[in-house]
């Protein structure tokens, strides 16, 4: 195994971990929502829904990161 190819499954690890988060954070956010609500359950709820906004960016990140790492294996760019 090469070093690129090496890169590219550590690459793909971080970005299959980063979906299975994001996933569990819409999971918690979807927890929090129901139709009777407390100012701390939506404030909860809000913050859930921050959470998932930040591991929806980390998988985007993950993402171009292999995507790079496949243009560059295949296209030496």
């Amino acid at each position: 195994m090469t070093v690129m190819e090496s890169n590219s499954e550590t690459l793909l690890s971080q970005y299959n971990a980063a979906v299975e988060a994001w996933i569990a954070a819409i999971r918690a956010e979807e927890s929090l929502a129901s139709a009777t609500q407390t100012v701390a359950q939506i404030d909860a709820w809000e913050e859930a829904a921050d959470a998932e906004e930040e591991a929806r960016k980390k998988v985007k990140q993950a993402k171009k990161a292999f995507e790079d790492a496949l243009r560059q294996k295949f296209f030496n760019f």
